[in-house]
Order: structure tokens, then C-alpha cells, then sequence
């Protein structure tokens, strides 16, 4: 493993190349080989599953297939700005790790820091994951940023730099990565003339626009406007997480998708509810007065590669987007499942951890399906509740800074298996039950928890447990089972949904912030349990073999 570095400049070096991607520290690995850390090392990458992403392309035309090998290539830059974007100089980090097994954990994890694990460092003397990573200077505070005076500052796709003189300055994505995003642009605009799909070639020509100018919002409205296409191509920066100091920068990611397109059929009917379900929400009017888009569609992919953001920490297996609540108001948003990851986080994971912490007369209500749909519903649900607050506080997102992720993903939760249980109770779903939602959604967290509360998703997760144990919806049994009370369970549902519909609508960040803090943690119980899965070899998660050997191109 590797010792810690004193430089002159100490903690803004923080060893491992953090402050710029041109930095290349030098580093002592002369413990790295050490057979304790080398065996701990092989344990945690032992922890993942390996899945293989892979797809029958022969549903596709030549001209499809021919644009393939393109697309990853543009996704393997995306991963790579990632890198830029979350760490820095990636070969200068990795080229620093002798320990075969510390490196390929690094890999996973997208640099030093254990992402399924509070973000806990796994090499030594790294020190803590400076939590605006390289979105802003490492010696920022909150104080200076706030009173940065920049209409800019709090963009999406903006970095917040030292200028010479030491003062802070706004810099475009399209600046600060413009050699990486010209290449990407190129490419994609090479795929474009392959298309056979007008949506999606217009999709691909206005989003290689979008890579250079930092104006996404043509490409997202056209990427709305997709109904017939056989490849799907997510890419650009997109999600906020990484920046863990306000939740104002995304992240570069990219995901290679294949439509399954007799799965997505089943699902077209779901989105002409979306309007009479908002109104059927359980909170007072004034905190659902807006209309969600109908535009949106459910579609059901294979997912073929994964790259950036997407594909660090626990692989995302659904879709919500575009994130812009301008276009959620105009068209609404598009959500995509991804069956293939879906379904192997379900037979490698959450099935395992079920049949350790469910009650065995509620086992048999663990399903694939009823985990489908609460995962799909889950992206709907981001689509439902408020957008904008009542009290002229402007964007739910805006007002409530660095918590809003938590809480959005809280309300995706919770008004995901509201929505499910709605259409069940409609006789829309005939194949499920509630009963059969409630437990697979209780295994869910069990799942989810075990990443820890350092995630927004992970927060989430433990305020909803934290609220439903509170209210009763669950019991747990003497031999560590719990058990659902369906009755109360209900109840539970529609007071943490009316909570968090009233934090968001009211802007309430002092409410909500207070609120956190005191309810997403793991109660030491809980901690117990979790910690007693470790012994039973289920993964952590699961990672990709993907790109063109693994589809055989």
C-alpha cells in the first residue's frame, strides 16, 4: 500500500495527483506488496460479481451494427473524463499502486476511495474524498463560494477554478475539456450518418452540438422525441452526485443501450396514468398542482457498456432522464430499464441477502417482477410530486442545495411502490401484489444499505427504514428475519410520501437538512445484520465484462 506524501503544499497535493490532471506525484510503494494488504485487497474485489453485457445483435440492422464500435469508443472518453473529473491524473494515480489487486479495486472504484463504503480510503494516507472533488479548488470554502459573485457558478456544466491572482473564475466543460469533447463530438456525429432512425440521428447530431457549447437542452428535447429507435446512447455529463459539496456539477457518463422492444410495448400504457396519479397523491393539493408531461415513455433495454459516472459504485440498473425540469414540464422524461443489469443484481444479490433477513413465510413475495416494477416506477415517480416550490423559492432543486439529491431520490422511493400499488389496486398489474411489492421493496434496502448512508441514494434508503420502523411497518423476529405488516406498511407509505412532498414543495432546507442528519443513518441493529451478510459471500455488487469482446466484435 502506498505511504502517505508531505508535500510543501500538503493537503491541496492530497498524494495522489487530486489537483490537476498534469500533476504526477511521487510516490513510496515499498509496502504494497505487503501478503496482508494483498489479501485484503483480493477479498474486496472478490466481493463483486463479474456480468458479462452482452446482447443479440442480430435484431439489428447492418447499418446499426455498424455503429456499435463507434459509440463505445465515444462512451470509453466519457469514462475517461470521469476519471478527470473525480480524481485527476488517472495513469499518474494508478501508475503509483504496485499491488495488483489495490489497483483493480481503484479501477472499480474510480480512484482510492471505497465507494460502497462511505467513501472510506483504502490506500493509506490519502485522507478523506475531498467532497467537490476537481468541480473546485480544494481549499474552497463554502463562505468564499457564496459570496463568488458568477451568474454561472452553480451551472451544471461549469468548474470552479484558482485564476493566477488566486480568485476564483467559472470555466465551460467545453473549455475545460475541449480536446476529449471535440474527439467525442466527431465520433458521434460520425454514427449520426449511419442512423436509420430520423429520431435518432437527430438526437446524435444536436448532441455532438451540445458537447461543445454546454447547451443540452436541444438534444435532451430531441432525445424525448425518440419512439422508434433500436440503439439508445445516454451520453454527456449528466448526474450531480459526485459533487458531494453543493450537487450543482454532473458528471461525465455514458451508456450503449439495445432496446428490447417487445418488453417496452408491455409498458407503453403506464404513462397516460402519470396525470390522474399525481392527483391521487396523498399531501394537500398545493403540493401536486403540477402537471407531469405525458410525453414520457417507458422503454426496456440490454445494456452494453457503461462508462463514467454510471459505472462507478453500484451500477445503475434504470434510467430517469433528462434531468431538466424544463423539459420535464414541456415533454416529461424518458424512463429505461435495464433488464440485463437488473435482473443479474436480483439473482447475484438481492435474492441472497432476502433469504437471509426476510421471514421465511414471507420469502415467496420476493420477485423478479415486483422488483422490475419498483425499480421502473421508481424512475417515474422522478417525474411526479413538485418541481418548482410554493413560496416563490424558485426550483425544489435550487432551494434545496446539497440535501436535494437525497430527498428526490427519498421521494423516487417512496412514490415509486405508492404508484405500483396503485395500478395493482386498479387491476393494471394483475400479476403482482402489494404484499408482493412491500417485502421486495423491504429486501431492496436491505441491498441498498449495505453501500452506507454516504450516498444520496443510501440516505434515502435510511430514512425511509428509519420512518417505516418508527410506524410500525415492519417487526423484527428473534432470529434477525423482519417482518412486513402489510396494514401498517400502507400507512407508513402514504406519511413518508406527504413528508417529503412537504419538504420539497416548501423549499424547506433547514427542515430537511436537520431532518437528514438525525434520520440517514444506519442504527447500530441494522449495522449488526448487514455486518453478518459479510459472511455469507454475497457481492457487493456486480461489475461489467463489456465493450466489443464481449459482444463478439
Amino acid at each position: 500500500m502506498i505511504k502517505k506524501l508531505f508535500s510543501p503544499i500538503a493537503l491541496v497535493i492530497l498524494l495522489l495527483a487530486i489537483t490537476s490532471c498534469n500533476n504526477k506525484p511521487k510516490q513510496d510503494t515499498s509496502n504494497s506488496t505487503d501478503s496482508t494488504s494483498l489479501n485484503l485487497m483480493k477479498e474486496k474485489v472478490a466481493q463483486f460479481a463479474t456480468v458479462k453485457l452482452s446482447t443479440d445483435l442480430s435484431k439489428l440492422t447492418e447499418k446499426e451494427r455498424q455503429m456499435i464500435p463507434i459509440l463505445l469508443e465515444v462512451a470509453q472518453i466519457m469514462d475517461e473524463l470521469y476519471w478527470k473529473q473525480s480524481l485527476g491524473d488517472k495513469k499518474a494515480f494508478l501508475d503509483t499502486i504496485s499491488d495488483p489487486y489495490a489497483k483493480q479495486f481503484a479501477m472499480i472504484n474510480y480512484g482510492p476511495w471505497e465507494r460502497l463504503n462511505d467513501n472510506k480510503a483504502f490506500i493509506n494516507g490519502v485522507g478523506e474524498k475531498p467532497k467537490g472533488v476537481n468541480f473546485y479548488p480544494l481549499d474552497i470554502t463554502k463562505e468564499e463560494f457564496e459570496a463568488y459573485n458568477d451568474k454561472n457558478k452553480t451551472n451544471l456544466y461549469t468548474i470552479i477554478q484558482r485564476g493566477e491572482d488566486g480568485k476564483l473564475k467559472t470555466v465551460w466543460y467545453h473549455e475545460a475539456y475541449k480536446a476529449e469533447l471535440e474527439k467525442a463530438a466527431e465520433l458521434i456525429n460520425k454514427a449520426a450518418t449511419l442512423a436509420e432512425d430520423a429520431g435518432l440521428k437527430k438526437y446524435l447530431e444536436l448532441r455532438a452540438k451540445a458537447l461543445l457549447s454546454s447547451d443540452y437542452l436541444a438534444s435532451d428535447m430531441a432525445w424525448m422525441d425518440m419512439k422508434t429507435n433500436g440503439i439508445d446512447f445516454v451520453v454527456g455529463p449528466i448526474e450531480n452526485y459526485e459533487d458531494a459539496l453543493y450537487g450543482y456539477k454532473a458528471a461525465f457518463e455514458s451508456f450503449v443501450l439495445i432496446k428490447d422492444k417487445e418488453w417496452s410495448k408491455k409498458l407503453d400504457k403506464y404513462i397516460s396514468f402519470l396525470p390522474s396519479l399525481q392527483k391521487d397523491l396523498p399531501v394537500d393539493a398545493k403540493y401536486k398542482k403540477e402537471v407531469p408531461g405525458t410525453s414520457s415513455d417507458l422503454g426496456v433495454y440490454d445494456a452494453i457498456f457503461y462508462g463514467g459516472d454510471c459505472n462507478s459504485g453500484s451500477k445503475t440498473i434504470a434510467i430517469n432522464l433528462p434531468n431538466d425540469e424544463r423539459v420535464h414540464l414541456k415533454k416529461g422524461s424518458r424512463r429505461l430499464q435495464l433488464k440485463n443489469s437488473m435482473k443479474a443484481k436480483f439473482d447475484n444479490i438481492l435474492m441472497p441477502i432476502a433469504q437471509k433477513l426476510i421471514e421465511p413465510n414471507q420469502l415467496a413475495n420476493v420477485k423478479f417482477d415486483a422488483f422490475f416494477n419498483n425499480v421502473m416506477f421508481h424512475e417515474v415517480a422522478h417525474g411526479l410530486g413538485i418541481k418548482n416550490t410554493i413560496n416563490k423559492k424558485g426550483a425544489v432543486r435550487t432551494a434545496l442545495k446539497d440535501v436535494y439529491s437525497s430527498w428526490e431520490e427519498a421521494k423516487a422511493d417512496i412514490l415509486g411502490l405508492y404508484m405500483v400499488n396503485k395500478l395493482i389496486e386498479k387491476r393494471e398489474i394483475k400479476e403482482l401484489t402489494t404484499e408482493d411489492c412491500y417485502v421486495t421493496f423491504m429486501a431492496g434496502i436491505f441491498r441498498s444499505v449495505r453501500f452506507g448512508a454516504a450516498s444520496s441514494h443510501g440516505k434515502a434508503n435510511m430514512m425511509c427504514f428509519n420512518f417505516f420502523e418508527s410506524n410500525g411497518a415492519f417487526t423484527r423476529n428473534t432470529d434477525g428475519t423482519y417482518k412486513v405488516d402489510f396494514a401498517k406498511m400502507k400507512l407508513a407509505v402514504n406519511s413518508w410520501a406527504e413528508k417529503i412532498l412537504i419538504y420539497q414543495g416548501n423549499g424547506d432546507y433547514d427542515g430537511a437538512l436537520s431532518y437528514l442528519k438525525d434520520n440517514a443513518t444506519i442504527k447500530e441493529q441494522l449495522q449488526k445484520e448487514l455486518d453478518a451478510l459479510k459472511t455469507a459471500n454475497i457481492p457487493v455488487d456486480i461489475i461489467f465484462e463489456q465493450g466489443k469482446e464481449a459482444l463478439g466484435l
